[in-house]
Order: structure tokens, then C-alpha cells, then sequence
């Protein structure tokens, strides 16, 4: 899943605290997906600074949480669903402690308790989401409902696609009938040869910040994270965002606390101050993803509830699809067939 450039504060490194220095939040997440008035509002509210740090896919964060020290530690960072699971099974996260989360009741029941980390031993959740269409309606004539239209010739180096193996393999296995989540490695050759074909059609692959190819005139229809179309559509209104026939994938955002975390009291406090219904209803209204704090829903906008981009209808939702971990086998048979894709061959 799903993101503010370096909106941290400091240039005290990743420092400890003592009661002779002033805390420290190291937090890493992805760019534009935490509003500064947040940030700014908790360094108010408890003196705790933040220094944010931001990447822009799950690959690139496990691997830089894999080869820190304890000396270049984070304290927070927000995987998407599978991650999750990936992480703990590794020992890569420290355990959450209920005791120090407020607020974690009001979690929709929907979202907690899932397969990625039963009981919430190592997660609570941030912001979830969906990944389907964009669409700039000023410039693609006739209907666009289905991921299997993106192989439509008229589409030839006019499409989009999320720097994200996973994302980019989910689609082309739905198109074929497969599930997103499959681990046959003939399955995923298949998917792996039905995006051979769609190769010629890509001009980007784009996970930093997928609305801004649309908004640049580079391409006008492939794929996008739910809350980027809502934030490109205030520069662009003709941006749409269309849930595939085939099912969109579905993704959950975490909070969790890395392992070596220096700082791992600022970490719960930060996730309670999150969990607050006037902080969530604040980010999901800025930033236009949906809030699994219930209460919060009650405070959006109206135009924000009921904008389906951001909070989709049931029949949004038929075919629909978490990503799940598939586990490193499969995964390395993903791994070689995307290095191909990419490079070409």
C-alpha cells in the first residue's frame, strides 16, 4: 500500500533520548503520507520531535530495517499488510504493548486480527486502502472498467504502472482468472508473459508519487493508490479513479516498532496521538485514504465520506483482494521474472 518529503524537523540525528535531551521520534514512512500539522501538533502537545524519513516501496524499506544498527535505528515504521507478517516472522519487530495504546478499541473490528498478525502482537493499523484505474477522462475516449483494458493498443505508451512487483503481478494474474496472491510458478510465468505484452503500452513505473505522471501530461490512465487520485484530482478533476472488474487489491498500512528502536515509549505515544478521532479524521481528510478509526468517520466531511475513492461502496469491493505473504520461495520466482520485465529480456 499508499506519502510528505523529509517533513521531520531536527538535524540531531538518530540520537536517543535522556532527560538532558530533548526526545526524539525517528520515524519512517512513505513520502506524502503523514500531513506536517500532525507532526507539528504532537512535537506541541508532548516535546517529542520527529525526524521523518520516508521511502518509497515496501522492498526498499525492509531491506534498509534489515541492514540498520542499533545506532541508526527507527522507531516507527508503517509496512503494508504482508510486511507485516514478513517482519515478525523474522524478528525484525518489537512486540506492542496494549498497555501504552490508547485508542486502539476504535480500531474497526474489520482491520484488526487479520491473517498478516493475529491478536495485533506487532501492528496497529494506520490507514488502509485500494489500488486500482486512473483514468484522465479529458484525453481517453470510450469506458475504462476493467485492469484487462490497459492492453487495449490504443493505450501504447500512454500507461502507468506502480513501481511495486507485487501490485504489477496481482494485476496481470486477475486477468488471466489466478489470484493475486498465487505462489504456482506457473501461474506466474503466465503473468509474467501477459505483462510481456503490455510492456510496449508502459511509459513509467511510479511508487513515490503516482498521481504526478497524470498530472504532467506523461500518461493518462494505468494504475494509482486510492488516495493519490483524490489528491490529484484537486489539480486535475478529470483524473478518475475506477475499481477494476476483476477485483481491486486491498492493502492495510501499520504502524509497527522495529526492533532496535530507540526510543519505543515516543513510538506508542505517537500511534495513541494517531488513534485519536480528531487526528484520524485530520489525515484521512488530507491526505485521501480511509481511517480504521471508526469514530473518526463520524467527523470527516461530507464530501470526504462519501467520496467512493477514498471509502468504496460493498459492490466497490466485489473481487476484492488483500495481498497476503506468499513466503520467500515464491517470492524469488516473482523477483526473477520482475528483474526481467524490467530490464527487458
Amino acid at each position: 500500500m499508499k506519502r510528505l518529503v523529509l517533513a521531520g524537523v531536527l538535524a540531531l540525528g538518530l540520537s536517543g533520548c535522556s532527560s538532558e535531551e530533548p526526545q526524539v521520534l525517528n520515524l519512517y514512512n512513505w513520502s506524502e503520507y503523514m500531513p506536517q500539522e500532525v507532526l507539528d501538533r504532537f512535537t506541541d502537545e508532548t516535546g517529542i520531535q520527529v525526524v521523518y524519513t520516508t521511502y518509497d516501496s515496501n522492498e526498499a524499506m525492509y531491506a534498509r530495517l534489515k541492514l540498520l544498527d542499533d545506532s541508526a535505528a527507527y522507531d516507527l515504521a508503517v509496512p503494508s499488510t504482508y510486511y507485516v507478517s514478513k517482519m515478525s516472522n523474522e524478528g525484525l519487530l518489537m512486540a506492542v504493548d496494549p498497555s501504552k495504546i490508547e485508542g486502539f478499541d476504535s480500531v474497526d473490528p474489520e482491520l484488526v486480527n487479520l491473517p498478516v498478525d493475529p491478536e495485533n502482537k506487532y501492528s496497529v493499523p494506520y490507514l488502509w486502502g485500494t489500488t486500482g484505474i486512473a483514468v484522465d477522462t479529458a484525453d481517453v475516449e470510450g469506458d475504462v472498467t476493467a485492469w484487462a483494458d490497459l492492453w487495449d493498443e490504443r493505450f501504447q505508451g500512454r500507461l502507468m504502472m506502480t513501481n511495486d512487483m507485487r501490485e504489477v503481478f496481482h494485476v496481470a494474474l486477475r486477468v488471466l482468472g489466478y489470484s493475486g496472491n498465487s505462489t504456482n510458478p506457473e501461474e506466474i510465468e503466465a503473468a509474467y508473459n501477459k505483462l510481456t505484452e503490455l510492456m510496449l503500452s508502459v511509459r513509467t513505473f511510479n511508487s513515490d508519487a503516482p498521481r504526478m505522471p497524470y498530472l504532467e501530461g506523461e500518461t493518462d490512465v494505468g494504475m494509482i493508490w486510492n488516495g493519490e487520485a483524490v489528491m490529484g484530482r484537486e489539480a486535475l478533476p478529470a483524473l478518475e479513479y475506477v475499481y477494476p472488474e476483476e477485483g481491486t487489491i486491498v492493502w492495510l498500512d501499520s504502524f509497527v516498532i522495529p526492533k532496535n528502536a530507540k526510543n519505543p515509549d515516543a513510538a506508542h505515544q505517537f500511534i495513541s496521538f494517531v488513534l485519536r478521532p480528531e487526528i484520524a479524521a485530520l489525515i484521512s481528510e488530507d491526505i485521501g485514504y480511509a481511517t480504521p478509526v471508526v469514530p473518526a468517520r463520524e467527523l470527516l466531511d461530507e464530501e470526504v465520506a462519501n467520496d467512493r475513492a477514498s471509502y468504496p461502496t460493498p459492490e466497490d469491493m466485489v473481487n476484492a483482494e488483500f495481498q497476503t505473504d506468499i513466503g520467500d520461495e515464491a517470492l524469488q520466482v516473482y523477483a526473477k521474472y520482475w528483474e526481467m520485465l524490467k530490464s527487458g529480456q
